[in-house]
């Protein structure tokens, strides 16, 4: 599958509007929620169903839902947690797992210090979910540790990405798709994507 661009037009414009310098911590929060919630649609779009018999005001018939329980949202702190709260908007039964990673900031190399994942995750489906895939590394970091636990399915999510970012988690990892709503044009020497938008984390929270 590769790398999904999802281009909707409502997530590009939301997506521009959160590129801005001068857009608000809140607003920037906000967005980032809502533009979860629209790439939900198409990262969960050949996700399993089953039948179940239900009633309607007229009648017994069949209809098919998802099984939330499956489905588990891995978000990769502390950033991770803007999409987190757009994606259980849509599928609040997902369970919720987390991976903490930070950038060491002179090798960029990712470095873990917290994993709490719900149980029997061979029987899951797992979103990672993080707004900045730059170098990538961790990326293959979260992912690494998750296929150690044997899910299911493994998918990446994130906002933005670029060419560099793609190549390192697909050279890891050319079995796990990316979803993404931009690729940008590459990193700058500190490592952060251009034209990008800045920080994410730092960004919805306030902290600069």
């Amino acid at each position: 599958m590769g790398v999904v661009v999802i281009d909707h037009p409502l997530v590009q414009h939301k997506l521009t509007l959160m590129r801005r310098k001068e857009a608000s911590t809140n607003s920037f929060r906000r967005l980032l929620t809502e533009i979860a919630a629209l790439m939900a649609y198409e990262v969960l779009r050949d996700i399993p169903l089953h039948d179940v018999e239900i009633e309607t005001p007229l009648e017994t018939t069949v209809g098919k839902v998802i099984d939330g329980k499956k489905l588990v949202f891995v978000s990769i702190l502390r950033a991770g947690s803007g999409i987190l709260d757009g994606m259980l908007d849509v599928v609040p039964g997902a369970r919720v797992g987390h991976i903490g990673l930070y950038r060491d900031p002179k090798t960029l190399v990712a470095v873990e210090y917290y994993f709490k994942m719900p149980s029997d995750l061979a029987e899951r489906d797992v979103v990672v979910v993080d707004p900045m895939m730059a170098t990538g590394h961790s990326a293959v970091a979260a992912v690494e540790r998750i296929l150690e636990l044997g899910p299911r399915s493994v998918r990446f999510v994130c906002l933005l990405t670029c060419p560099e970012g793609i190549a390192t988690l697909q050279g890891a990892h050319p079995e796990v798709p990316i979803y993404t709503a931009a690729v940008d044009r590459g990193l700058d020497e500190h490592g952060y994507i251009v034209p990008g938008l800045g920080d994410a984390g730092d960004r919805m929270f306030g902290t600069k």
